[in-house]
């Protein structure tokens, strides 16, 4: 729904920053993540700072958050703490 929305550079983000032009030697890195333990309102929080999901609304749209919490509440029941895990990806290089 707001995938149209993110900024052109978000796409570094989603190729793992592999299209980042990078002018090093690249070294490997760690594979990392991050796990949180979150309930319904913290993800909620979470997307409500996507950048997409702003610029979704500044453009007229209504707000797609409110009609995704009611999907997930169907299935995430209040109070109830799930994982919520993003991969951290790195690109480690050498002058």
């Amino acid at each position: 729904m707001v995938g149209e929305y993110w900024p052109p550079e978000r796409r570094y983000v989603a190729s793992a920053y592999r299209t980042l032009p990078f002018e090093f030697e690249e070294l490997a890195a760690p594979s990392l993540q991050l796990e949180l333990q979150w309930d319904l309102d913290a993800l909620m929080g979470y997307l409500s700072t996507w950048s997409a999901v702003q610029r979704y609304v500044k453009a007229g749209q209504s707000d797609p958050l409110p009609a995704l919490r009611r999907r997930l509440e169907a299935v995430w029941q209040p109070g109830t703490m799930r994982s919520v895990v993003w991969p951290l990806h790195l690109r480690v290089g050498r002058h």
